[in-house]
């Protein structure tokens, strides 16, 4: 039997990459504090002193704290890209909240009589404010400063999914792989990253009042040098930088595989597929993991290099289907089959270039397609049934899932609940074992490799797609009593890809020269 790795040895394996997310996501978390801060604390004070603004600025802080984070990165990616940027800019706008709000109600809190005894001794109103107003409103600043750096921390783990880095990179790659001490390597480190920071700001709260003095010179030199941190990781590492999706990362068939295969070893960030290509087109990433039948490759001009040591199997894309759904609707396999062959590799490419590309929805791609080749056949309306049909993440499952959507309603009398966008490879299939859907389009090599777990020594027997078609189908059925439907034709393989003239200025074609021009660096 396979050892179970545990939590500690998968954290000595990885221990030099989850350093350098820890100091990223320490130096994401207080770059943005540090600017929360300088906007913050100011604002605070204006609308302390002009009371007039104070609801219209903290309604506006407010409503902005309560946008998704997942949807205000994807505001924030047209305007600033991705990396950093973005992250940054996010995690500026969920600390400034707690910061004005802290700042102003300290400051309106100091006793009137102390304020007006002060501007009796003849104090000055910005002396007032600093000698007597802000260090009496200093713990609840403090405060509102501690609130906000726990918020930052927790969410920087999203800044992964745009290339930010941070602990987010082993949390949503062990979400995609179901991979328990993949998500505990991130999440243990955070969480204990967000209860030092909290622990250490709350000493700093209980500090005597006649010190606060040198809390408020000391304090912004502290967070700028945490700050900094976000600099270490990119200071070290090779030349070129690669954005692998966060299943990617964690695959034998993706990052481990090609180090163990190949020797690679280049500075990478975790990113979502949304948006990698487009990084790849606009210099921010040098190399990234895609896929072979994607249509973006022709929009942004990209190539992918040679696996000359043939790390990735074949991806011949077929459904996985439930047994028990195939024997209570015994026309359902006669239907499903209909796009058995249909479906070049160029004729995918060009259905994913017109969702990736020219925008086109999935409905559309793929009524467009069954009606070009005589396929389609409208709804009969009838519901005697109702079959459920998943998808990952991307375009071309999409497209596929609309289309089988689009036959079962056409050619049975059963209708279909479509589960669209469920994330990685594990999460559809467990969906699909613990009866949450029917069916859902799956790869050949995903199912040798990330399901079943095969060994190096049944990968290497299995030499032809047919073979590895057939030992997946086989085993599918043994071990989980489901069926892979007949193959519907393109073989949609993992790659690595870069841009056209970088792969020819660097003069490198294959994932072994990739390697050679690293060494060299």
């Amino acid at each position: 039997m396979e050892h179970q790795q545990t939590l500690l040895e998968f954290v000595s394996q990885q221990s030099g990459k989850l350093l350098e997310q820890t100091v990223t996501h320490i130096g994401l978390t207080f770059i943005s504090l540090l600017i929360a801060v300088a906007i913050g604390l100011p604002l605070g004070i204006v609308i302390a002193r002009r009371q007039k603004f104070a609801g219209f600025v903290l309604g506006i802080a407010g409503v902005l704290q309560t946008i998704p984070s997942i949807a205000l990165l994807g505001f924030l990616i047209p305007i600033l890209g991705i990396g950093p940027k973005p992250a940054i800019a996010a995690l500026f706008l969920y600390a400034l909240l707690p910061i004005i709000r802290n700042t102003y109600t300290g400051i309106i809190g100091v006793d009137t009589a102390i304020t007006e005894a002060a501007t009796g001794m003849g104090m000055r109103p910005n002396q007032v404010l600093w000698k007597i107003q802000m260090p009496l409103a200093m713990p609840v600043i403090l405060s509102g400063i501690r609130i906000a750096t726990v918020i930052n921390v927790g969410v920087a783990t999203l800044a992964a999914y745009i290339a930010a880095g941070g602990l987010g990179e082993f949390i949503f790659g062990g979400i995609s792989l179901n991979n328990t001490n993949m998500i505990l390597a991130g999440a243990i480190p955070a969480a204990l990253l967000a209860i030092t920071f909290d622990f250490l700001l709350s000493r700093l709260q209980k500090i005597k009042l006649r010190k606060y003095k040198a809390v408020l010179f000391s304090l912004p030199v502290m967070v700028l040098l945490l700050s900094s941190f976000y600099l270490l990781p990119a200071a070290y590492g090779t030349k070129l930088l690669a954005g692998f999706t966060p299943e990617f990362m964690g695959r034998g068939d993706g990052y481990l595989g090609l180090k163990k295969r190949y020797d690679l070893n280049i500075r990478t960030v975790v990113i979502s597929d949304a948006v990698m290509y487009k990084a790849a087109y606009e210099n921010r990433l040098d190399v990234i993991s895609g896929y072979s039948t994607d249509g973006r490759l022709k929009a942004y001009d990209l190539m992918t290099l040679t696996d000359d040591k043939n790390i990735f199997p074949p991806y011949y894309a077929a459904l996985v289907v439930r047994e028990d759904v195939l024997a209570k609707y015994s026309k359902l396999a006669d239907v499903i089959n209909i796009l058995s062959g249909r479906i070049s590799d160029s004729v995918m490419t060009e259905l994913n270039f017109k969702a990736d590309c020219l925008h086109q929805s999935p409905e559309k791609i793929a009524l467009d397609f069954l009606v070009n080749n005589g396929l389609y056949k409208p709804p009969t309306h009838l519901h005697n049934g109702t079959i459920r049909i998943g998808s990952k993440i991307f375009a071309e499952q999409y497209i596929l899932a609309a289309m089988y959507s689009m036959l079962i309603k056409g050619y049975t009398d059963m209708d279909v609940a479509t589960k669209t966008g469920l994330g990685g490879t594990k999460i559809c299939f467990d969906a699909l074992t613990n009866n949450q859907i029917d069916m859902y389009p799956e790869y050949t090599g995903t199912g040798l490799l990330v399901i079943l777990k095969a060994d190096e020594q049944t990968v290497n027997s299995l030499k032809s797609n047919k073979l590895v078609y057939n030992f997946v189908s086989d085993q599918f059925h043994k071990q989980y009593h489901l069926r892979w439907m007949l193959p519907i034709g393109f073989n949609n393989s993992y790659a690595l890809m870069m841009r056209r003239k970088q792969s020819a200025d660097l003069n490198v074609t294959t994932i072994s020269e990739l390697k050679n021009y690293l060494d060299k660096k």
